[in-house]
């Protein structure tokens, strides 16, 4: 969740943060926070985030027509309102890997409804990646690759290794100025 939060201030996407009764305890994460330090959650009594006026109007006012979603049950927070909003016409892309189910079947269940209703699964990696679309657009280059090495593990070390690589001379560059 967090490296998609990351991705979308990296790319400036719009992104709205939602709790449930905050004052009962439903807290949003501090990690997730701390990527939007300065917005202060729509606090919601909704299951269905979509029922919120709020959320909607929120929505309708960026003027756009795609839609990422990610929350706590994939099932229930999540496929909610992803199928009320393609429904309501939203190009809905929803992240697997931003949200859990309470069982794996759950999780998966709640995939199958979305895909059914006519959203697109992602990953995480997959909105930061089609955002990049090319290395050579340097100018988020840094803060993505940071993220992926933050919010990966072993992928991220993996990636790190991979620069490490690109970065040294090789023996074949060097022997073919003969």
């Amino acid at each position: 969740m967090v490296g998609l939060a990351k991705g979308a201030k990296i790319f400036g996407v719009p992104t709205l943060l939602t709790t449930v009764l905050e004052r009962q305890g439903g807290h949003l994460l501090k990690q997730l926070q701390d990527v939007f330090p300065d917005q202060k959650p729509i606090d919601r009594t909704f299951i269905n985030t979509w029922e919120d006026k709020r959320v909607v109007d929120w929505v309708k006012a960026t003027g756009r027509k795609k839609v990422v979603m990610a929350a706590l049950w994939t099932e229930i927070c999540l496929a909610f309102p992803v199928i009320q909003a393609v429904g309501e016409g939203y190009e809905v892309y929803f992240v697997t890997d931003a949200s859990g189910g309470v069982s794996i079947e759950a999780h998966e269940m709640g995939i199958q409804r979305m895909v059914q209703a006519g959203a697109v699964p992602i990953t995480w990696t997959v909105f930061g990646s089609e955002l990049q679309r090319d290395w050579a657009r340097t100018a988020t280059v840094p803060a993505l690759a940071q993220t992926l090495v933050e919010h990966m593990g072993n992928v991220g070390t993996s990636f790190l290794w991979e620069q490490q690589l690109l970065n040294s001379p090789s023996e074949a560059k060097k022997g073919s100025s003969k």
